[in-house]
């Protein structure tokens, strides 16, 4: 399904569906969304781009292995835990700060980094096995 409209239309539909992951994945515990919805809306739009492009653009695009990607987002998710642990209070307990940035209060939280984790974790290993199926078909 390559056709000339789906391969123009593909980069700007994937980069409109990148930005909505991320804006899922903003919305965080307080209200729907959150990690895990966010890394597959984000796995699906480079599928799109895959199945339009080819799998090279793609991991051009991902600029590193999508494994790297997962290991990376495990590796915050479990820094997110930590972090409790050295405050003294128990593993994956939520904790907040309150710095100032450019005169605004800016909340940042373990819950968020976990958010963040989880993300990762979801578009590397989906992002992954699309990619190697995509390989696969076009042998």
């Amino acid at each position: 399904m390559r056709t000339v409209i789906f391969r123009f239309t593909a980069p700007y539909l994937t980069a409109l569906m990148v930005l909505f992951s991320i804006f899922v994945l903003l919305r965080g515990h307080n209200d729907p969304g959150g990690g895990f919805i966010g890394g597959l809306i984000a796995a699906s739009a480079l599928a799109i781009y895959g199945i339009a492009c080819g799998v090279g653009p793609v991991r051009r695009a991902l600029y590193f292995h999508p494994m790297a990607i997962s290991a990376a987002g495990l590796v915050a998710a479990v820094v997110a835990g930590i972090f409790s642990v050295f405050a003294g209070t128990g593993f994956m307990t939520g904790l907040w700060v309150f710095p100032t940035l450019f005169g605004t209060e800016v909340a940042l939280s373990t819950p968020m980094l976990f958010d963040i984790g989880v993300y990762l974790v979801v578009v590397g290993g989906i992002s992954s096995i699309a990619l190697a199926l995509e390989e696969r078909e076009s042998d």
